[in-house]
């Protein structure tokens, strides 16, 4: 009864090591490509605003901008100037 206990024992504290093992390999590839790609940016909270012609939401810094109204891409400005809002 107690080599029982005793190779579970050993099973268990292997098992765990090699987990732990995995989990440092893992950190540590995802590291390297993090490195290789450049350090990922933080990304601050912006705001989004609305296309005037298509109604899609978009970061506001992403926006094209006329006079007071936002626009998510050139032709949807050039649509909205010439024809007026989508119906």
């Amino acid at each position: 009864m107690s080599l029982l206990i005793i190779r579970l024992l050993v099973f268990v504290v292997l098992f765990w090591a090699g987990l732990r093992l995995y989990r440092m390999y893992r950190q540590w590839k995802l590291g390297q490509e993090h490195s290789e790609h450049g350090e990922p940016t933080e990304r601050k909270a912006q705001n989004m605003v609305r296309c005037a012609y298509c109604d899609l939401h978009l970061p506001e810094d992403d926006a094209i901008r006329h006079e007071a109204l936002t626009f998510c891409c050139n032709e949807h400005q050039q649509h909205f100037l010439e024809e007026g809002p989508r119906k």
